[in-house]
């Protein structure tokens, strides 16, 4: 009984010093967290958006999660960009440096004049291999209220409920631990890893008339109680993008990947691993010029295997990372499932057809939409040769113009103007300005594809 006391008096005491250092250490610590603010800037309004992020060096370089940008929008678009140190109403400017591939993350750049005022939250890692989190242990992170409340920061506390693969190393935790974006520590203060993007909780909602209740989904926004550990960050916080599209980008055309059948594997005697199957191999890519073709199950790359994921649909995230890693030029050696043949390929990788954001666009304020270039991905949206890039898709559609009112819808596919078919977007860009400029025209007509469909559109526009 003596010793049993003892053990207890001796975790009050030792939860009790934690707790009187936590000030402390939340005081040095929140200051490797920031908030963004930026601007979209489209046709018809500006918006403001505020993410959140960590700061990863002394040269004030800047971690948003992926979901802090829309990848819809082109970098050309994101305007006034702004850090505010947590509790500063005064933003300073900022750079967009561009998205990382393989992480997710938006990389971005303080103004050298607030850089001194940042702390690197590799400052807090500690010296050796990265600190791992166990089952029931106590983890602490940090949000940020909004930009009416000075982004003031606060603490929030949890224990590690369960980590596993998905397929980053990731840690749940009992309660929301961290705005997503911004660092989780442990009761040290020690660099455990950063806030991932919100898991939604499912509750039942009973009503008077459904005893049984329903599920109803929801989601914290501002918090997360995910994070991924520090052994998944720390090794990638050098992958500063080159440029704004986050270019070199490495390609292997295998599309529509889906998880191995349980069964399948089962009677396959595969149950030790997952596989991946191809649905679809894109035209021209360096996985049609290595052999591979749909159906085909992917099971291992340059002699992995591929590893046992739960749920089976991380395998594809899984497999999208790796080649993400890769570098154009870099050859992946797939080990391959053809019907009850094992074959093995060797595909070299290519760098990624010319993606949406950076398609070129020009708004054309007469007719009323924006034109966007014509790329690789939308003729492989529309199962159109991929190799003959013509038209242009309606990226914007203003709403009560001409276009709007004649039936243009975004994403519609622009094949002639006027009787002449459109070869490429610099051909749309001449014919629609010359429409804009003549002051006595009173239509134009397109022909344009929606999904399987096409339609001649007259636009009135006198």
């Amino acid at each position: 009984m003596k010793s049993t006391s003892l053990l207890l008096l001796g975790l009050i005491l030792g939860s009790a010093a934690r707790a009187a250092d936590l000030p402390s250490l939340w005081a040095e610590r929140v200051k490797c967290t920031v908030a963004v603010e930026y601007v979209t800037q489209t046709e018809m309004e500006r918006r403001p958006t505020i993410a959140y992020g960590t700061v990863v060096d002394s040269a004030g370089t800047i971690i948003l999660p992926s979901a802090a940008i829309d990848l819809r929008i082109s970098p050309k678009q994101i305007r006034d960009l702004k850090v505010y140190v947590p509790g500063d109403p005064d933003g300073s400017p900022a750079e967009y440096l561009g998205r990382d591939a393989y992480t997710g993350w938006h990389f971005i750049r303080a103004n050298a004049s607030v850089r001194a005022r940042l702390v690197p939250v590799t400052q807090f890692a500690g010296s050796g291999a990265p600190a791992e989190v166990a089952l029931a242990q106590e983890v602490w992170g940090i949000g940020i209220r909004n930009k009416d409340e000075d982004f003031t920061p606060y603490i929030l506390q949890s224990h590690v409920a369960l980590v596993q693969s998905l397929p980053q190393r990731t840690a749940i935790a009992q309660q929301e631990v961290a705005g997503p974006g911004l660092p989780v520590f442990d009761s040290t203060g020690r660099f455990v890893g950063i806030g991932a993007s919100s898991f939604g909780q499912t509750f039942l909602e009973f009503t008077g008339a459904d005893r049984g209740g329903s599920p109803v989904m929801l989601v914290n926004i501002e918090e997360s109680s995910a994070f991924l550990v520090a052994a998944e960050v720390l090794p990638s916080l050098g992958r500063v993008p080159g440029n704004v599209f986050g270019r070199p980008l490495a390609w292997l055309g295998a599309y529509g990947l889906e998880p191995m059948d349980r069964e399948v594997a089962s009677f396959l005697k595969l149950e030790s691993q997952s596989g991946a199957v191809v649905s679809e191999v894109l035209e021209g890519s360096p996985a049609e010029k290595a052999g591979l073709k749909a159906h085909d199950i992917i099971l291992a790359v340059d002699g992995k295997p591929i590893p046992r994921f739960k749920p089976d649909r991380v395998v594809v995230d899984y497999l999208e990372r790796l080649i993400a890693a890769r570098s154009p030029g870099d050859t992946l050696t797939l080990s391959l499932l053809r019907g009850s043949n094992r074959i093995e390929l060797k595909a070299p990788l290519a760098e990624e057809p010319r993606l949406v954001r950076e398609a070129e666009r020009q708004f054309f304020e007469k007719i009323g939409f924006t034109a966007r270039e014509f790329v690789y991905g939308d003729a492989i949206a529309r199962h159109a040769k991929a190799s003959d890039l013509r038209g242009v898709v309606a990226h914007l559609v203003k709403p009560n113009s001409p276009a709007d009112i004649a039936g243009l819808r975004p994403d519609d596919w622009i094949r002639e103007i006027d009787g002449v078919e459109v070869a490429d977007f610099a051909s749309a860009v001449a014919k629609l300005s010359d429409i804009e400029r003549d002051l006595l025209r009173a239509e134009t007509v397109f022909l344009v594809s929606r999904g399987s469909d096409t339609a001649v559109l007259r636009i009135k526009l006198r």
